[in-house]
Parts: structure tokens; sequence; C-alpha cells
């Protein structure tokens, strides 16, 4: 499967099955689908290509000549181009075929492990933001607040049920988690002293809104903490606007400087600000700008995904006006690179030379089997955007994982269970999506949410066109 586009002026051709890509000059980059069904021919019929390594044969290099008939330039230059793409395509760099589709078949066989919680320290919240998922911090239920017993089980949890691997990772979310903040330091404490025993390593992670960030809390985050997310939406009246307190005063002001403190404390790493655009902030790009204006350099802001009764929310007549933000923004950030204004947005960050394993391009985030969410009062959920909806919990920290059917489903959910994920050229980069958003537009956790797909494609043509930029500065 071949993916071809310019951008930014860089005609990219990605080979999508390989993950190979090119920057071409213009008549090899019109050259490459005219000589793809000339390839799998030649292929079909001599049964593979046995020949060594850049010796193509006369025949091959002619019908080639012809399939480039229209190209304008000379005979002998449309052989020359045939050579060297059908040399890529010898090297598996071209053309590549899909060979990970039986692979799936083992990986859904292969014994589940949990390697991460996202622990809900805290069901309650000191902001109103009004896009929340969590409905203040509630999930479609009770204010509450987990205690250290809870927390306890859940770790003890996490280590019994985590196999043979080491490297375990808990973040602390809510609702806000510094509303519980005596337990999270001691739940730290606790998965600590397991570690050494147990052999294992535990990661932590604190994602919160910074109202009640302070100096205490800092210091212990950057001793014990791997990451911290912080939580911002931009530019401070769409961050006012979105992210108020309960009374309706806008929290910007409150949290940018405690923010900015942060981020120093941690040498602009181990962190990153994530915002969150609707439809009051089409202009998103604006909003990252800001961000990285303010000393950011670690930054991510994400499109919202709500029903479409909800006036902030995104529509498919929105999508022109963002696939645009996005080159805006990408081609704002290669200036800046130049200049040595630098900054990493989360959703431009693409490793071409290695990147995430077969079995996470396959299945992606591993919610409901290496990822689970853990209510205040022990409950298991495939992740932290389900939690609350009765029919996927999976069962408890006494107990265990009770539903094994809920899981064996998320085994299933894959890029070749997604229709619309088969002939997708993003499919090894978003792994199929989020089964969340999945489920709350089409009822299923194997379908795919549509303005979120046109907007991952976007992303990384612009991932992909900055690094081909990257590679030209170096």
């Amino acid at each position: 499967m071949i993916h071809q586009y310019t951008n930014n002026g860089y005609p990219v051709v990605l080979d999508v099955n390989s993950g190979s890509v090119h920057v071409m000059d213009e008549l090899s980059y019109q050259a490459v689908p005219l000589l793809e069904p000339v390839w799998e021919a030649w292929q079909e019929e001599n049964g593979g290509f046995s020949e060594r390594e850049g010796d193509i044969p006369e025949d091959l290099l002619e019908r080639a000549a012809k399939a480039l008939r229209k190209l304008p330039c000379a005979d002998e230059e449309k052989r020359e181009i045939a050579g060297e793409l059908f040399a890529l395509a010898q090297a598996g760099q071209l053309y590549a075929k899909d060979i990970y589709e039986n692979y799936i078949f083992d990986f859904k066989n292969r014994q589940t492990v949990v390697k991460a919680l996202c622990l809900h320290i805290a069901h309650d919240c000191n902001l109103a933001c009004r896009y929340c998922f969590a409905e203040e911090g509630e999930y479609h239920g009770r204010r509450a607040l987990m205690s250290l017993e809870v927390g306890k089980k859940a770790l003890d949890f996490l280590v019994a049920n985590s196999g043979n691997r080491v490297n375990l990772e808990v973040d602390f979310f809510g609702g806000e988690p510094l509303l519980n903040w005596q337990v999270v330091k001691d739940l730290v404490a606790y998965g600590r002293s397991l570690e050494e025993p147990y052999h294992k390593k535990f990661r932590f992670t604190l994602t919160t809104n910074g109202v009640l960030l302070d100096d205490e809390v800092l210091e212990f985050c950057n001793r014990e903490m791997g990451n911290i997310v912080l939580s911002i939406d931009g530019r401070k009246e769409i961050h006012d606007l979105m992210r108020p307190f309960r009374g309706g005063q806008g929290s910007y002001d409150r949290v940018v400087p405690k923010f900015q403190k942060t981020a120093a404390s941690r040498n602009q790493m181990n962190y990153y600000v994530r915002g969150t655009f609707t439809r009051h902030n089409l202009d998103f790009s604006k909003d990252v700008l800001h961000l990285a204006d303010l000393g950011f350099e670690q930054i991510s802001v994400e499109p919202v995904v709500a029903e479409k009764t909800q006036e902030y929310a995104l529509k498919e007549e929105d999508i022109p006006v963002l696939l645009e933000e996005y080159d805006k923004l990408a081609k704002e950030m290669l200036r800046r690179r130049r200049e040595g204004r630098d900054f990493h947005f989360f959703h431009f960050m693409i490793d071409l030379e290695g990147g995430p394993c077969v079995a996470k391009r396959l299945s992606g985030c591993g919610s409901g089997t290496e990822y689970l969410a853990v209510t205040p009062w022990g409950d298991l959920y495939p992740c932290h955007q389900f939690v609350g909806q009765e029919e996927f919990l999976m069962g408890n920290v006494d107990e265990g994982i009770l539903r094994t059917d809920i899981r064996d489903s998320f085994k299933e959910c894959n890029v070749y269970a997604k229709e619309k994920c088969r002939d997708c050229f993003a499919k090894f980069y978003c792994s199929g999506g989020c089964a969340a958003n999945s489920y709350n537009f089409h009822g299923n956790i194997t379908g795919v949410y549509e303005i979120g797909c046109e907007l991952q494609r976007k992303r990384i043509e612009c991932a992909i066109m900055l690094k081909a930029a990257e590679a030209e500065l170096e």
C-alpha cells in the first residue's frame, strides 16, 4: 500500500506496510503509482524476485518504460527512474506486502499481562471544565476519594498480574488527584516498597489542573514522578471559557505561573502541557503557539470528542479549517526550529526509524488488556473513559478480573478487526484509534470516530514532512 502527498513543498511517498518514507523528485513521485502494477505483475509471474540486489532484469525495465510513456522525460531517464524505484521495492522499502495480518492471531492468543493502571485517586474536582467526560469527577456515579487500602490493593493487583514484566506504570488521575494528595504520597511509598522483593520498577505519573500545585507537591513530583501532565487549553480567553472554577471564575491566571515553574524545575523534560480545542477555538494553532511563547517546550493540544448536541463539539464541516490549522502549525514549527526556538508538539512526534513494536502498532493503547482503570472503591474498567459504564465493569481489586469476556473482546480490537482501518495509510500509526470513541459514537469498540481519523491522518502527514525538513537541516 502506497500513500502519496505533498506538504509544504515536500513530495512524500509512504510505503505503508514497510513504514519506509521517501522524499522524491517530481518525476519519481509521478512514477510511483504507475510502476506499482508493473512490479506486482512481475512478482506474480516470477514467484518473487530472486535476482541479486540492484540487478533489475531488462524486460522489467522495458515494461516500466512503457508504463511511464507519458512521463515528460527521455526513455533513458524513465528506465533510470524505474531502476531506482524497483531497487527500493527489492529492498522491501516500496510496494511491500502486508505481513502482519497473520501475526495478529498470535497476539490474540498470547498471555495477557497488566502493565499499567490509571488510578482514579479522586472522583472529585475543584474546576468545572465544560467538556469534561468525567462530569467534574463524578464519572456517572458519586464523588469519592480513593482510600489508601484500596490503592494498595490496586498496586498488589498490578504486581500479581504483570507476569515477568519489570517496568510498571501508574497514573494518578481524577477528577483532580491533588484533592487526595496524602494518599498519592503514601501509595508511591508503598509502590517503592514492592519494587525490590518483586523485582519490579514503578513509573508514576500525575495529571493535574494545577490549582493545588505548590512547592511541596512540586518537590515530591520532581523526585518521584516520571511524568507530569499539566492541563491548560491555551490562550487566556479560551482556557477561562472552558476551564472555569465552579463559580464561573477563570483559572488561567491561577495555574500558568505554577506550570511555568514546574516546566523549568524539570528542565523542560518529563512533563507536558495538555489542552483540548473545541468549536470555540478552531484556530487552535494559536493556542499551541501561545503555550510555546509562555516557555513550554512539551505541548499537546487535542481535539475535543463530544456528542453532536454539545455546542462546543467539532463537526464534519469544521474539518477543512482544522486540517489547515495543522498545516499552519507545522510550517510555523519548522520556521521556529530553524531559528533555534524549537518545541515539541505531541501529535507531530513520530519515530520513523524504530517506533512501537508490531503488537503495539496492531493493538493500540492496550486498554482492557494491558491497561486498566481503577475507581476509588476498587472497580476495574478497560480505561478511564469507560469508568461508570456498568456494561464494561470487569472486576475489582479484591477478586481480580471477573469478566474475562470483556478483556477478550478488547484483545480482538485491532486494525484488522476494523473495516475502515484496513485500507487506511495511518493504521500502523494510530493503531485503530480509540475504542471508547468508537463505542460512544457507534455502540461498539471496533468502529472508528471519523472526525478523529481525518485529523489523525493530517497530523501524520505533517509529522513526516517535519522529519523530512529536519533531515535537510542536519
